[in-house]
């Protein structure tokens, strides 16, 4: 009985169980397995001729603490097309620290070290809150191709951010991302949550498709016209259906 006990005290904490998810996953058809070596699993599904991966384990960003939720997938579209919607609290806190970093510190460009998501805050054009409509209380928006963005962000993703707002704590980190032809979408689940995965899968799930349809149609578009767009040059498409695990 002693050395039961012993036995016991000595396994630690049990591992995060992920039933909830492999349940979710399992009654849509959708393969999933447990992450070798580390808490977690990774969910893989297929929309069309195109491979989408979901991964819930450790935060691969600074600025999740605890387990982060990831949604992953490879897109036909130009490697310059940039685009990033998040969360008003994480974006203000960035933009904080990209000005105490670069502006009381004096130093004139900003490097490679920097997160991504720091540097496009800086770099490219963000969204008016008149063009953001519903959405400007919560979130914030900038891109490469600002027309794309926001006629993307007219499409029906538009109702599916604005399900998150009665459901979702505003300071709860969120990035939905596109670069180099990759749609991702970061927030934080600190244990697994088979509503919460419902809801930021029905975000993903609308960015995935209306960014394939806007796509075709602004690729469609720059073949008919004279000028292209410069982020439409067929020379930068990505080949669409991998996952090549590059983050």
């Amino acid at each position: 009985m002693l050395n039961a006990l012993r036995r016991l005290l000595s396994r630690g904490a049990p591992p995060l169980e992920t039933t909830a998810l492999q349940q979710w996953a399992l009654e849509r058809g959708y393969g999933w397995r447990r992450v070798r070596g580390a808490e977690g699993c990774v969910i893989d599904g297929r929309q069309g001729a195109v491979n989408w991966r979901i991964e819930w384990g450790a935060p691969q960003r600074d600025y999740i603490a605890g387990q982060e939720l990831r949604f992953i997938a490879e897109l036909d579209l130009p490697q310059s097309l940039l685009c990033m919607v998040l969360n008003r609290p994480l974006m203000e806190a960035m933009e904080k620290a990209v000005y105490e970093h670069f502006v009381d510190d004096v130093q004139t460009r900003i490097d490679t070290d920097t997160p991504a998501e720091m540097r496009w805050l800086v770099m490219y054009s963000k969204l008016s809150n008149p063009e953001l409509g519903r959405l400007q209380e919560r979130y914030g928006a900038v891109s490469s191709v600002a027309p794309w963005m926001l006629q993307w962000l007219g499409s029906p993703i538009n109702d599916a951010l604005a399900a998150t707002l009665g459901s979702v704590p505003p300071e709860q980190p969120m990035v939905l991302t596109i670069g180099r032809g990759r749609l991702t979408l970061r927030t934080a689940m600190a244990q697994p949550d088979a509503r919460q995965l419902a809801i930021w899968f029905s975000v993903f799930e609308h960015a995935m498709r209306e960014a394939l349809r806007l796509g075709g149609e602004w690729r469609d578009a720059a073949d008919a016209l004279t000028t292209q767009p410069s982020a439409w040059e067929r020379s930068a498409l990505t080949k669409p259906g991998s996952l090549d695990g590059k983050r």
